[in-house]
């Protein structure tokens, strides 16, 4: 299993939960993504995000780009899994930030593709917002020029979004044959998108059980174009303590909604403007990507032995939020990532 986290880009992650003492600041995000892989996480989640969804649109929240290139000259190991959408960049010019990001880092740059959703972000920056449907048709073009910028020279492209004429991007990545792209969705139209042109398929929290089919949907969706397999990752929002008592009250302080409800209006437009497969919980209001119900909430033992039915599932990455972040993280380090190696050294 590969561990990523979810970079705290918003401040937090908890949408009832004021202050998580979680800086919305570089020297925070830096501190954190520097610590991260000294023990053991091989994947941080950059969030692309103009307006804070979590904690309110007044809130700060991080530019993800800008965000990632510094990260990439101040980290030496861990896989920078930047968001972007489509509709909020040029596939030109995006494909050659990412390329120069990746010599920056040395080959660890990789995209998550994200269809945008929150309209009225769109409005407020003057972007054009498209309709569900649409918004994935932009999608296909748009991954169709990255993929040949990044592949070849003298490219042109002429669709119903996006044009170039004789297109030439170099250096190309250091990455081979292109940076991963990650993405997810769960309507047809992503699904089929995603089998076809996606390297990796990233899932809302679900427990093994509901992940496993949606795996061989993906595999069998994938065989059908003659492509290799995909990886397959899912979000999930950890809590580790010694006794699951402490687990389960942490989990009901965290979703008590009477403490903060700044983000309420925005995750309205969110269910708006998605084609979810599940209806949405007040849990779900409380921790994004639906994180608690992938069930990482006990005894370090608990989460061991779930980590292990996610394997079995077909799970190649658990992308993870913690709060707060950096203490959670630590905790999590020591406890499950690498339990198994330091008792395997005390066997030997």
């Amino acid at each position: 299993m590969r561990y990523g986290y979810w970079l705290p880009v918003f401040g937090g992650w908890l949408r009832n939960v004021a202050n998580e003492g979680m800086e919305t600041s570089w020297n925070y995000v830096s501190r954190l993504a520097r610590r991260s892989e000294e023990i053991g996480f091989d994947l941080t989640l950059i969030a692309e995000l103009n307006l804070n969804d979590i904690k309110g649109p007044e809130a700060p929240s991080l530019d993800a780009w800008s965000t990632a290139a510094a990260l990439a000259a101040v980290t030496k190991k861990l896989e920078l899994m930047v968001a972007v959408r489509p509709t909020f960049h040029n596939p030109a010019l995006l494909a050659k930030q990412a390329a120069n990001i990746d010599h920056i880092s040395g080959g660890r740059v990789a995209l998550n593709v994200v269809s945008s959703w929150w309209a009225e972000e769109a409005r407020k920056y003057g972007v054009h917002f498209d309709q569900h449907d649409d918004r994935y048709a932009r999608t296909s073009e748009w991954l169709d020029v990255v993929d040949q910028a990044w592949k070849r020279d003298h490219v042109s492209y002429h669709g119903n979004y996006y044009r170039v004429d004789d297109l030439v991007l170099q250096p190309k990545p250091v990455s081979r044959p292109r940076p991963v792209i990650y993405a997810g969705g769960e309507s047809e139209a992503a699904k089929n998108l995603i089998s076809q042109k996606c390297d990796a398929y990233v899932m809302h929290g679900d427990p093994p059980e509901k992940i496993a089919p949606k795996i061989q949907d993906l595999s069998a969706r994938r065989a059908k174009w003659g492509l290799p397999r995909m990886q397959f990752g899912v979000a999930g929002y950890a809590v580790v303590r010694e006794t699951e008592k402490e687990a389960q009250d942490e989990v009901r302080r965290i979703t008590d909604v009477k403490q903060n409800a700044a983000g309420y209006e925005n995750y309205q437009q969110w269910l708006a403007n998605t084609q979810l497969e599940q209806r949405v919980s007040l849990e779900d209001y409380s921790v994004s990507n639906r994180g608690l119900r992938s069930g990482l909430v006990g005894t370090a033992e608990q989460v061991a032995e779930r980590i292990a039915e996610f394997e079995k599932a077909g799970v190649d990455l658990l992308l993870l939020q913690f709060s707060p972040q950096l203490e959670e993280m630590e905790n999590f380090a020591n406890l499950v990532i690498n339990a198994g190696s330091k008792a395997l050294a005390h066997a030997v």
